[in-house]
Parts: C-alpha cells; sequence; structure tokens
C-alpha cells in the first residue's frame, strides 16, 4: 500500500503540474488577449481531463490528440452557446455527441481513442461556469478559435510534463504503452458498444429533461452525474457502485466546502487552495473514487465561490442533483437493454472527465 501511495503521488504530480503549466499560460494569455476568466477553468478542465488519457499513449495517439482535441473544443463552444440559445436543441446534440463516443468503439483502438476525445470538451461545459469567451469578442469564429487555441495548449502541456517524466523519473514508473487490443466479436444484438451508447443517451437525455424542470439553471449536475456514473460502464454493478460512490463521495465534499466556506475564503487564496484540494483527490482517486468525488465537489464549489455565487446555499442543491443523476443513470443501465455478465469485459468510455 505505501508503494502504491508512492506512484500514485508521483503520477498525481505529474499531472498538477502539466494543469498548472497550463493554467500559467492560460492566464497571461488572458491578460495579453483580454480574454474572459473562464478560459483559465477550460484549460485546467481539459488538462485535467487529458492526462489521464494521454498517460500511456504513443506517439500516434499523441498526434492525434493534438489534432482532434482543439476541433473538438472548438465545436463544443457552439453546442454550450446552442444549450444556451436553445436548450432542447443543444440538449440533443450534446446528446448524439456522447452516444457518438460510445458507439464508434466498435471500429476498434483507434475509434475508441477518438470517441474519448470528442467527449473530452463536452464534459468541460458540465464544469465551466460559462463560456470560454474573450471579453470582447462578438464572433463565433473568435470565440471557437480561443477553445481550439487552449486545446492545443492542454495537448502541449500534457505532453512536455509527461515526457519529461518518463525521461527524467524513476525508470520503474515510466509509462509504457500497452498491446492494442482488437475490438472482439458478439453475438450479442444489438451490439454492446450499441446498447451502452442507448443506455448513456437515454440516461443523459433524462437528465437534461429532469435538470431543467426541477433543478432550473443547475441542470448541469444532474447531467453530469448521469455521464459519471454511466462512463466506462461494465454493467449493472458497476453502474450502481459508482453512483453510490459518487453520491458519498460529494457528501464528503459537502461537508468540506461546508466549514472552508464558514472560514471565509476567498480570492486567490481559494484558487490555491482549490488546486490542492484536486492534488490530493488525484493521489488517492486510484485507492476509491470516492476520494475523488470528495474533492471535485470541494473544488467546484471553491469555483463557485470565486466566480461570485454562494456556494454555501447551493450545497444542498448540488446534493439533490447528483443524486438524482445517480438514479438516472442506474435506471437506465438497467432496464434499458443491459448487457450479459459475461459481455462486461471492456469499459466503453473510460472515466476520464473532470469530475469523474
Amino acid at each position: 500500500m505505501t508503494l502504491k501511495l508512492i506512484r500514485n503521488a508521483y503520477e498525481a504530480a505529474l499531472t498538477m503540474t502539466a494543469v498548472l503549466l497550463c493554467w500559467g499560460v492560460a492566464l497571461w494569455l488572458e491578460g495579453v488577449a483580454g480574454l474572459h476568466t473562464d478560459v483559465l477553468v477550460l484549460a485546467v478542465a481539459l488538462t485535467l481531463t487529458l492526462a489521464n488519457t494521454q498517460r500511456t499513449a504513443d506517439t500516434r495517439r499523441r498526434l492525434t490528440a493534438v489534432v482532434l482535441l482543439p476541433v473538438t473544443a472548438g465545436a463544443s463552444i457552439f453546442v454550450g452557446r446552442l444549450i444556451g440559445a436553445h436548450y432542447v436543441l443543444g440538449a440533443a446534440v450534446f446528446t448524439a455527441g456522447m452516444a457518438l463516443a460510445i458507439w464508434i468503439r466498435r471500429y476498434g483502438p483507434a475509434a475508441t481513442k477518438a470517441g474519448t476525445l470528442l467527449a473530452l470538451p463536452l464534459v468541460t461545459l458540465l464544469v465551466v461556469p460559462g463560456p470560454a469567451l474573450p471579453a470582447k469578442a462578438q464572433s463565433g469564429l473568435v470565440t471557437w478559435g480561443w477553445a481550439a487555441l487552449v486545446g492545443a495548449l492542454a495537448c502541449a502541456g500534457v505532453w512536455l510534463v509527461q515526457g519529461m517524466g518518463d525521461r527524467f523519473g524513476p525508470g520503474h514508473w515510466r509509462a509504457e504503452p500497452g498491446p492494442e487490443q482488437p475490438p472482439s466479436r458478439s453475438r450479442l444484438h444489438p451490439r454492446p458498444s450499441t446498447r451502452m451508447a442507448l443506455q448513456m443517451a437515454a440516461g443523459i437525455a433524462a437528465a437534461f429533461t429532469v435538470g431543467h424542470l426541477l433543478f432550473d439553471d443547475h441542470w448541469p449536475w444532474v447531467v453530469l452525474t448521469a455521464y459519471v456514473a454511466a462512463s466506462g460502464n461494465r454493467g449493472r454493478t458497476d453502474v450502481l457502485r459508482k453512483g453510490i460512490e459518487r453520491l458519498a463521495g460529494a457528501t464528503v465534499g459537502t461537508l468540506l466546502a461546508t466549514g472552508i466556506a464558514l472560514v471565509g475564503v476567498t480570492g486567490h487564496t481559494a484558487v490555491a487552495l482549490m488546486f490542492a484540494v484536486l492534488a490530493v483527490a488525484l493521489w488517492l482517486r486510484p485507492l476509491n473514487y470516492a476520494y475523488w468525488a470528495a474533492g471535485m465537489t470541494c473544488a467546484l464549489s471553491l469555483l463557485l465561490g470565486y466566480f461570485g455565487q454562494d456556494a454555501l446555499s447551493l450545497l444542498p442543491t448540488r446534493l439533490e442533483g447528483i443524486a438524482v443523476g445517480a438514479v438516472l443513470s442506474v435506471a437506465s443501465a438497467w432496464w434499458l437493454l443491459p448487457v450479459p455478465r459475461a459481455r462486461r469485459r471492456q469499459p466503453v468510455l473510460g472515466t476520464t472527465s473532470p469530475v469523474s
């Protein structure tokens, strides 16, 4: 256990180094180009998410990420603005994109990785408290351009830090790309990838609907939990377990955030504390997902406070949204085309979101 904690600390340090590097460059861009502060959140979210998926990637996969992530990041801004202007249409596009990211894995490992890169920027829409817009930008093309630049920045930062870590870090901890397994053939109809894509689509669509009706502007908490519980779906029990762990972790994170709010931590101190909480959550995440859920709940509460929202009063609503999202995801996995136990060997979409 001690060796595992040390290895986890090393990996968490690499990830947080990449996050802080990209955050620093984005902070410089914000001042030079007059960008909105949300661009910093986008940079952190994409870097944090990408670091997990690229840790054992070979050169070809990294080059693929450099090409695909900026494109999908720019497109995700369009989806975010569409949700704001036409909620139903935007929700439908978002749901279709998440389902597509799972469905295309039937075409092999390369398609699976491309699906993950498609999903990452969409998930950040549920975390970033507003579009990553330059303050004076009036054109949608400018908006997409800045988002694409942040996507490229995240790729470069992760690639640089992880490469330096493998070059100069402990040799026995060096990440090596594993062999790509060809997609297994299944006699199940519809195929497992199709079933899980439909489960994800149903869960997210229900979360959009219920979230908007019951939680108004806080619908992202419901949708995000529905996604997290269903991502990497290995079957009914797996979805139920992750739903329970996310709710338990969020409850602990809520209590921690409540204590921090009562102390009155604000401004730059809150930002520093947010990064510290993320580092600890990354360190403990491999031991149990509940640690990550607790850390992310606390960090997001600090983020809301930084943007001027009353995070303390919103914490009960956040827990309610998480509980509803978990129930919707579990219901979808259990009752809509469930996958038999023998077909649960391969994850559909890794839990790679900033809050997953």
